[in-house]
């Protein structure tokens, strides 16, 4: 009795503590842009208009929705008066989507009356949000992407688990540790509060478990060549000879670029080093205020021509290979094209990672791409100079709210559960701000004007366009990737002017699709034809293979690279070595 009134006492006191910190970490939040916490006046105006277009010309079918909505929730609610009376706790049937989604594993959702009842009360009301929103008529599909993510949002906001009077998981909990889990709840809450000046996105992995340099990012090498836009990196080899030609891989510089080189099994880094080629990786700046004026042409002069030349003067090579990952592969074909408008040849193929240059079809970033959101994002970096990693974090995670926003606030909340030390989540909130004149290129010129694949890019004196990209190139999409989704990629590479077109379809997402070493023998891939005609053709004239896609872009790679020469050392007289891998830029933190 009198060990738990102790500690009831120093979980009072806690409390205390914690609740005044939260009110500070609350009052520390500076006002944001309203275009950036939701959908303009214009959805609400467009949508109501939609509602009541329907409601005049179609009542009927308008009652009729209204009429099953009821008669669902009603008749439920009967079925489970009954089933009560009878003395049983759930009702024989489920809806379908019950058993099968994780946020309902506990069994108290089928055998406890109440939660239950509170479960499927809310599966039929979400059917019926969202059958509502299919019905609207009057909606362009632009708009009406936009209706069904926000209506998504509020569905997956109101599920019952997201409150912990409905979530037997965080009740359980609670009885069981004597309600310590809230207090360590509330010390989570506040340390994410405080971390984020107020912003609540839950942090997704122990930011205490990884240092850069240390668990991470370890591979053996040497910044070779620094200048205000990036580090570059020239990785010490690990077999005897090498390949003539060297690879310059380009990181996007959303996040860092060591999602390379995480753990020693997983590095795509230390794989290619083993493969026998002479690598040299991008190691981007991190920017601030100062590089408000700082765009593609930045980018490209200061980032990849420099980077070019500097491995071709270290290993004495006339060209190199490039790859380029994500919105650092679009550069890279902006770059591409540059060079063949200028006729310059140095670059003798490229790979693209998860890359898109054609954006006619903006897929899951239709709400945020269109310019109620834009507007606002400029009205943002016109103040700051910089869009700050915060807005692209909380971009990113909304696309998957359930797995990247309120899953981890249920166990981090509500359990009191430390998050876990998982190195991909890690990088994934290691996040970096985005020039202010570059973040508006690329929304305005690429994303909302389809720029490179439609009249052409004007960029340092030169229109650019998706077909002056002429080298052999190989192209990795991935089968579930929600940020540059496979189909959009593949009419990317099939505008190019390039005659050596090959396309990789690897399984799994933006990340995982990528970072698949071959020991894990985890996730297959598509190889086919060269890459024409339509994304849906192609994959049918595709054969699947088991495992990583990277023995055979090693097989592509290498007979582009040139005969084995004896294996360079990072470095050389005119570009010595500036500080071990993985430099300083890497392990500077955002400001915020």
């Amino acid at each position: 009795m009198g060990e738990s009134l102790d500690r009831l006492n120093q979980n009072l006191a806690k409390i205390e503590n914690l609740s005044k910190r939260l009110v500070a970490a609350l009052s520390a939040r500076k006002p944001g842009d309203a275009g950036l916490e939701g959908p303009g006046q214009d959805l609400f105006l467009k949508t109501g208009m939609a509602l009541w277009q329907e409601a005049l010309t179609n009542p009927a079918r308008l009652m009729e929705r209204q009429v099953e909505y009821w008669g669902q929730a009603l008749t439920h609610y009967a079925e489970v008066q009954k089933e009560l009376a009878k003395g049983h706790l759930a009702l024989e049937g489920e809806p379908a989507a019950g058993p099968e989604d994780k946020r309902f594993a506990n069994p108290l959702w089928r055998t406890h009356p109440y939660f239950n009842f509170v479960k499927n009360q809310y599966l039929i009301s979400a059917e019926a949000m969202k059958k509502a929103v299919e019905d609207l008529e009057g909606l362009t599909p632009r708009d009406r992407k936009r209706v069904e993510f926000f209506a998504g949002q509020i569905i997956e906001m109101f599920s019952p688990t997201n409150y912990f009077a409905t979530n037997p998981d965080a009740l359980e909990k609670a009885v069981e540790t004597e309600g310590e889990s809230l207090v360590k709840g509330l010390e989570n809450l506040v340390r994410d509060l405080e971390a984020r000046h107020g912003e609540l996105l839950p942090v997704l992995a122990d930011p205490n478990a990884f240092t850069v340099g240390e668990n991470l990012a370890t591979a053996q090498g040497a910044v070779v060549y620094r200048n205000a836009m990036m580090e570059l990196i020239q990785y010490t080899p690990t077999t005897e000879q090498v390949h003539k030609t060297p690879l310059v891989i380009f990181p996007p510089w959303i996040n860092k670029f060591y999602i390379l080189d995480l753990k020693p099994q997983n590095s795509l880094i230390r794989w290619v080093v083993d493969q026998g080629y002479t690598l040299f990786v991008v190691s981007w700046k991190n920017p601030d205020e100062t590089y408000a004026d700082t765009g593609f042409e930045t980018y490209i002069e200061e980032g990849y021509l420099k980077a070019i030349d500097v491995a071709c003067e270290i290993t004495g090579e006339k060209q190199i290979n490039a790859v380029g990952y994500c919105v650092a592969g679009t550069t890279l074909a902006l770059t591409l094209a540059l060079k063949a408008k200028r006729g310059q040849a140095r670059v003798k193929s490229a790979t693209f990672f998860t890359t898109l240059t054609d954006f006619t079809d903006q897929g899951e970033f239709t709400p945020f791409l269109d310019d109620s959101f834009v507007d606002a994002i400029e009205r943002q970096v016109d103040a700051e100079g910089y869009l700050d990693s915060h807005y692209m974090s909380k971009t990113f995670s909304y696309l998957r709210p359930k797995d990247l926003v309120y899953g981890p606030a249920i166990r981090s909340y509500m359990m009191g559960e430390p998050p876990p030390a998982f190195d991909l989540l890690y990088w994934n909130g290691d996040s970096t701000n985005l020039p202010g004149k570059m973040t508006v290129q690329y929304l305005r010129g690429l994303c909302q004007a389809n720029g490179f694949a439609a009249d052409g890019f004007d960029l340092m004196g030169e229109r650019l366009h998706v077909s002056d990209v002429t080298l052999p190139i190989c192209a990795i999409a991935c089968e579930t990737d929600h940020i540059a989704a496979w189909k959009d990629s593949f009419r990317g590479v099939v505008q190019m002017g390039s005659k050596d077109k090959t396309f990789i379809l690897s399984e799994s997402g933006h990340i995982a699709g990528i970072v698949n070493p071959p020991s894990k023998k985890k996730y297959g891939h598509w190889r086919g034809p060269e890459a024409i005609g339509t994304p849906d053709a192609w994959k049918a004239a595709s054969t699947y293979h088991e495992g990583s896609w990277w023995p055979f872009w090693d097989e592509w790679l290498s007979q582009r690279s040139g005969k084995m020469v004896p294996a360079r050392q990072p470095g050389s007289e005119s570009h010595p070595v500036l500080a071990a891998a993985p430099g300083t830029y890497v392990r500077e933190t955002v400001k915020g």
